[in-house]
């Protein structure tokens, strides 16, 4: 599939709207280095409400878009397109991916994949059995699983869920985006956070962005991110959007001294799933502090690409004790390494890869030391 244009049919959470999920960010940026590969890629929707009000890109660029409100309505459509395609590729959360599962895999003559960007909620979902997007069964007779978490959860899915070909396929910034951004001599806030309120991250939000905020009155600090209670009770000195759209991300790392990564406890169990704001973040040359988990240093060494906060106290003292000078060394590290090595581009001909060797059968059998070192070294 690499030497030729490819028919790919996706069926996602979103691509027109990035309110409160990171998807649309991740399938924008892929499909678009797919189709500057030259494929031709068709996406399909649910048109759910709360998306259709917060709709920031209602006419994407990088695939032809298939918007339906009712699964039986689009279903004679949904399947003659996968069944013309090179290849169907299934994300997690897409609501009807069940059923479409079933009638893929029941006549199973396109190659048929899953894309999993929340693997470690999925992994959950399915030793509780609930999981609304993906059965267990389904999973032995995908041609492909890809997941966006890497290291031990891809022998897991191999060994106990029973996958038979399972290739990780991160999350990545858009290069073009990022290579033109120029940072200000003065950035305006000390430490920024862009991310959607999460339960289960709020303590350490708490510690790592409010605490500092509140024992710095005079520094400011920004967030953006939707579904956040009681953001009117935050400290003065904290700027709080709601929503930001992807085209003003670069702007918003950009004005800031400092970026705050937080990651969902999910993943901090699982481990080696970085985050595309993570990638973001580096591409814009933005230093960014974040709390530890396991497999971080496989993508960005820390004390040179990115500092660890785990405390308020520690936070406070990377804010004090950081020159500019070093903050804006280890901001261009991170930089040159993910323009290296985590582009959209990249993701694109990797996907291209898995896809070619899965249709010729030549995916081979990873073997669990081969899934530990399926994440990519720093350079």
């Amino acid at each position: 599939m690499r030497r030729r244009s490819v028919r790919l049919v996706f069926f996602g959470l979103s691509l027109t709207s990035s309110w409160g999920n990171g998807h649309a960010t991740t399938y924008r940026g892929l499909l678009g280095g797919l189709r500057r590969r030259g494929h031709e890629l068709t996406f399909f929707e649910k048109d759910f409400e709360w998306y259709a009000q917060h709709r920031d890109l209602p006419q994407p660029p990088q695939a032809r878009l298939q918007l339906y409100q009712h699964w039986t309505e689009v279903r004679p459509v949904a399947l003659r397109a996968a069944r013309a395609a090179d290849a169907v590729i299934v994300g997690s959360y897409f609501p009807d991916a069940i059923p479409l599962l079933d009638e893929l895999l029941a006549h199973q003559t396109t190659l048929t994949c899953f894309y999993d960007i929340d693997t470690p909620v999925t992994l959950e979902g399915l030793r509780a059995g609930s999981c609304r997007y993906l059965r267990a069964d389904q999973i032995a007779a995908l041609d492909l699983y890809l997941s966006f978490t890497g290291g031990p959860v891809l022998e897991e899915l191999q060994r106990l869920w029973h996958a038979r070909c399972v290739r990780p396929l991160y999350c990545a910034c858009d290069e073009r985006e990022y290579r033109k951004a120029q940072r200000p001599l003065h950035p305006v806030a000390t430490l920024s956070f862009l991310g959607t309120y999460a339960a289960d991250r709020q303590a350490k939000f708490e510690r790592l962005l409010l605490g500092p905020a509140r024992c710095s009155p005079g520094q400011k600090f920004r967030v953006a991110g939707s579904m956040y209670p009681e953001a009117e009770l935050w400290p003065a000195n904290v700027q709080y959007q709601s929503h930001l759209a992807p085209g003003r991300h670069t702007e918003f790392y950009g004005t800031s001294r400092f970026t705050l990564n937080l990651t969902r406890q999910a993943m901090v169990e699982a481990g080696y799933s970085p985050s595309v704001r993570l990638f973001e973040a580096a591409a814009a040359a933005t230093p960014i502090i974040s709390d530890p988990w396991p497999g971080l240093a496989e993508f960005f060494e820390p004390g040179r690409e990115i500092l660890i906060a785990r405390s308020t106290p520690e936070m406070l003292a990377i804010l004090d004790q950081v020159t500019a000078p070093e903050a804006a060394a280890m901001g261009r590290a991170a930089q040159e390494h993910v323009l290296t090595t985590h582009t959209c581009g990249q993701r694109a001909q990797e996907l291209e890869t898995y896809l070619a060797e899965a249709a010729a059968h030549t995916l081979p059998v990873f073997s669990p030391e081969q899934f530990r070192r399926c994440t990519p070294k720093n350079p």
